[in-house]
């Protein structure tokens, strides 16, 4: 039976494909179905209606014509029509209002802070609003029912489906995409005015960047960016709570899929600024050999655990196993064997072998660090010949203590005595062929020989003394910056004075706590030397000719190291000068 005929005016490319698509809607419907969170985020900002319309709204609706229904991703979170817009303001909304209790610009004065504070509001809020613009350009295609491909390097979506004249377009998923967050720099300028770029840079230097490496994905390890700490703060806890109340609907979801980010960053924030992750040293995390980067597992793990907390990211595994199994999943690392995740190394002198995970690139962790470690000309695996040696080879021979003599009986010196006396003096063992030749005394000289020299005492480990009402963030600082006193990696730059220690400002921001939290912090606590005028806790001393700006902790705070250096270093020196030894323990 032949097939119908096709009703008058009806194109073949109706039925070309099943997917419903989604509806080329005109922006004020789009936006009307979030009129609950547009309310929300005009509550937060703080402003009458015709500033929140001045500032913000062209903000969101250039967002919306962008992105128009598009989802966030394929099957995971907010994968449903609109989606990314939701996703978009929700970390717009929960960014804004992060700032409410943050200082951005803590070091300028209170006339500056008063006219760039409404600025880094304004860019926090264009953070969240953009931190997945990205997906746009790398993970989708949008095409029409003909087949004409949405060129979004051009422009937004909704006026390009406007100026088609088509009613509805339809979604494809790249496959194997990889997240380019660089990619969002290129979609920003649809949907940021330049007008309002050249309003934030004004008269600041700090404002565009920062809000340009949060979109990005452009780490800054040497400066603290508290507009992307807020963003990536936000961002997680939206997905989070989408994943949860995606659970109950749709079933289980991906967990995890979307922290990559934040775990890659860490171990990059880690890399550079931690004394325990320098490349190829005695006790390090970090171990570069001719079969790649490998990282102790699962001490690696304890530390990003440890440094993700601090951040209160929300929704970060607390098992390192989960923590293998989510880098494992996105390529970051890469398996032994199909049956085994971890490596086995033996790195150059250490006693036995330890389990690592190895980077799939070592470019992953060390990409950017000065200078870039070298990698070790031994081989970090040991091979299968040294493994069974070491498992064949026959234990160390304990040694037993010698057996005690037996007493000799010496006779009485009364002649016809009866009674025996036991002898005092061990009888001298018994000569063998391997035995060295006894040695003579000379006429001068005793019989008696050196008793052996005693092994010296372990040194105290550096411990610091703090009060428990220390803001957590700066004690792991302190302490970190301890350790690298303790075994010299960075005793340089930190110096002991007659009161205490000079510890730069430096040391706290490489740390990721802002100086003036650190300071602030450590002078609630008492733990730092007062001018006795009551001037300001910040001091400053000249360091290899060049003057930095740091902070005297008390030496009483401190365990472990011999106070005798300090009252050397207030003897021999000027009031407030400056010892140039460094702050480690006498030998």
């Amino acid at each position: 039976m032949a097939p119908s005929p096709s009703p008058p005016g009806t194109a073949a490319h109706s039925f070309s494909s099943s997917d419903p698509g989604f509806e080329a809607l005109p922006l004020v419907p789009v936006l009307a179905l979030h009129q609950g969170l547009l309310a929300r985020i005009k509550l937060c900002f703080g402003a009458d209606r015709a500033t929140f319309e001045r500032d913000l709204l062209p903000l969101i609706q250039g967002y919306a014509r962008f992105v128009h229904l598009l989802p966030a991703t394929a099957g995971n979170y907010f994968h449903t029509p609109g989606g990314l817009l939701q996703l978009g303001l929700e970390t717009a909304f929960f960014s804004l209002q992060g700032t409410d209790a943050h200082i951005f610009s803590g070091r300028s004065t209170i006339s500056e802070r008063r006219e760039l504070e409404p600025r880094w509001r304004i860019a926090t809020f264009i953070g969240g609003l953009c931190c997945e613009l990205h997906r746009v350009l790398s993970h989708l295609i949008v095409t029409t029912a003909d087949g004409e491909e949405w060129p979004a390097f051009l422009g937004g979506l909704a006026p390009w489906l406007e100026s088609r004249g088509v009613d509805r377009y339809f979604v494809r998923w790249r496959a194997n995409a990889r997240e380019s967050r660089g990619l969002g720099l290129f979609a920003l300028p649809h949907v940021v005015p330049a007008t309002v770029l050249q309003m934030l840079g004004s008269s600041n230097a700090v404002i565009v960047p920062q809000l340009m490496a949060s979109i990005g994905g452009i780490p800054q390890y040497r400066e603290h960016n508290v507009l992307d700490e807020l963003v990536r703060r936000s961002l997680a806890l939206v997905i989070d709570r989408n994943l949860l109340a995606s659970a109950d609907r749709y079933g289980k979801p991906q967990y995890g899929s979307h922290l990559e980010r934040y775990l890659v960053d860490a171990l990059r924030r880690l890399a550079a600024g931690h004394s325990a992750w320098t490349a190829n040293r005695d006790k390090s995390r970090v171990w570069l050999g001719p079969e790649g980067l490998f990282l102790v597992w699962p001490g690696a793990a304890e530390d990003v655990l440890a440094l993700l907390e601090n951040d209160q990211l929300v929704g970060i595994p607390k098992s390192p196993q989960t923590l293998l199994e989510l880098l494992l999943e996105a390529g970051v690392f890469v398996a032994a064997e199909a049956a085994r995740q971890t490596w086995t190394i033996q790195p150059p002198g250490a006693k036995a072998p330890m389990e690592a995970v190895k980077l799939t690139s070592s470019a992953i962790l060390l990409a950017g660090l000065e200078p870039p470690p070298s990698a070790l000309e031994a081989n970090l695996i040991p091979t299968p010949s040294d493994s069974k040696a070491q498992h064949n080879a026959p234990p160390a021979a304990k040694a037993l203590p010698a057996a005690p003599a037996a007493p000799t009986v010496a006779p009485s010196s009364a002649s016809g005595g009866s009674a025996m006396q036991l002898s005092l003096i061990d009888p001298p063992a018994e000569s063998t062929a391997h035995d060295s030749p006894p040695t003579i005394a000379g006429p001068n000289e005793t019989g008696t020989s050196t008793a052996p020299a005693q092994p010296l005492a372990p040194r105290p480990s550096v411990k610091l003394l703090a009060p428990l009402r220390l803001n957590p963030a700066v004690r792991t600082a302190l302490v970190d910056i301890l350790a690298a006193l303790d075994d010299g990696t960075e005793a340089p730059d930190i110096i002991t004075e007659a009161e205490g220690f000079f510890i730069p400002l430096t040391q706290f921001e490489h740390r990721g706590v802002q100086p003036g939290i650190a300071i602030r912090a450590l002078d609630d606590a008492r733990m730092i030397l007062r001018p006795p005028s009551g001037g300001p806790s910040a001091v400053t001393r000249q360091i290899r000719d060049t003057t930095v700006h740091g902070i005297v902790l008390m030496s009483t705070h401190v365990e472990g190291l011999d106070p005798h250096a300090f009252a050397l270093s207030g003897a021999s020196e000027a009031p407030g000068a400056s010892a140039l030894r460094t702050g480690r323990r006498s030998q």
